[in-house]
């Protein structure tokens, strides 16, 4: 064995995390684009300007989504089998907004008539909007609980419905989610494109910033005075994985707790929103590749606040907080982690070398006069 029990436990934790990022900042930017091609696209030849930034990418990035499923699955199978009987609809939809993606990529320009492509363009933002605000609701519904229940033969029974997840700090949430990959890629088309297509990128990336500022310090507000989850007992972290042998409690602003006893963790909400500011200062004065960094390391502060305010739970329980799933208790065997682990460190590295190398090769600024002097050869 590589490691022993507890340390491959907080390892998968972190694992995960960096997944999130990688997939936030890569394929969340792809989806920020989508929704962002109405409103810095006018005329076809713009709108064909931004999709192809990310032409080349967008289905390299997905890997990161996939990744992370797998990752899921392969480490925390009892989170994994109770999202996905509990957010069974959500994910459904999901599943089926994705379907539009690669559609539309491949489609749009095939014929050249407005009713088509003005079809494929709603059908690329809706591909794109869907998943970022159903993954911002799912996250913001984590800080509320789950409800679901698991009885002494470790089988989850969901008993919410998806309407229930569309409340009001879910849909903050799901609002946080759509601002801040907006803005992220907001920095991404104004350092990719030029001229008035770069400019509204630009001035439409800031304003999503912006929002994003107001909802994240709005939706930090609500968390510090919601009911949060606390452990007051549970069997050693270096036992089995069982959630039934713990004792859960919720007081208000238990979410905080973790702020408390480690006091540097307060790093991680601070850094969101000063990245997000000095993106759009970069942004304002014209350097955007400072502000793609800028948003970028706003976004692994967005993450790295969720996480560290739900540690060690990962999927808590409304219904019996007894049973809320932590990482401590909702993972693999410690011979699957230590397996995992080893196959993770060799291929994650492999992932971020190619993803770079793609990246590195196909850079250039994408420009309108580009696309309609290569009308067959581009997206």
């Amino acid at each position: 064995m590589i490691f022993d029990y507890e340390t491959l436990k907080l390892l998968w934790w972190l694992f995960i995390g960096i997944l999130l990022i990688g997939f936030a900042v890569t394929d969340g930017m792809d989806m920020g684009v989508a929704m962002l091609l109405r409103l810095v696209g006018k005329t076809d030849s713009e709108r064909r300007t931004v999709i192809n930034t990310i032409g080349a990418h967008w289905d390299g990035n997905q890997v990161w989504f996939i990744t992370a499923g797998g990752a899921l699955f392969a480490a925390w199978p009892m989170v994994y089998a109770a999202a996905f009987s509990g957010f069974y609809f959500a994910m459904i939809l999901v599943l089926f907004a994705l379907f539009f993606r690669p559609l539309a990529f491949d489609y749009r320009s095939k014929i050249d008539t407005y009713r088509w492509r003005n079809n494929w363009d709603w059908a690329l933002f809706c591909g794109s909007a869907i998943p970022a605000l159903v993954f911002g609701v799912a996250f913001g519904n984590l800080f509320l609980g789950v409800p679901f229940n698991i009885d002494n033969l470790l089988r989850a029974s969901y008993q919410g419905s998806f309407f229930g997840l569309l409340n009001p700090f879910g849909i903050l949430a799901g609002l946080v989610s759509i601002t801040m990959l907006m803005g992220h890629a907001g920095m991404w088309l104004q350092l990719r494109t030029d001229s008035d297509v770069a400019t509204r990128s630009g001035q439409y990336g800031r304003y999503a910033l912006l929002a994003f500022i107001a909802l994240f310090a709005a939706a930090g507000v609500w968390v510090a005075n919601m009911n949060g989850y606390q452990i007051v007992s549970m069997p050693d972290t270096q036992s089995y994985a069982n959630p039934i042998g713990k004792v859960v409690t919720t007081a208000p602003g238990a979410w905080l707790n973790n702020y408390s006893a480690v006091p540097l963790t307060i790093v991680f909400p601070i850094l969101a929103f000063a990245m997000a500011v000095l993106a759009l200062l970069f942004s304002k004065m014209g350097k955007p590749a400072l502000g793609l960094a800028s948003s970028s390391l706003m976004l692994v502060g967005v993450i790295m606040t969720a996480g560290a305010s739900l540690f060690p739970f990962v999927m808590p329980s409304s219904t019996n907080p007894d049973v809320s799933l932590t990482m401590w208790d909702a993972v693999s065997s410690h011979m699957t982690l230590n397996v995992m682990f080893v196959a993770a460190i060799i291929f994650v590295p492999l992932i971020l070398g190619y993803t770079t190398w793609c990246y590195v090769k196909m850079w250039r600024k994408v420009t309108v006069d580009e696309i309609e002097n290569n009308t067959h050869g581009s997206y």
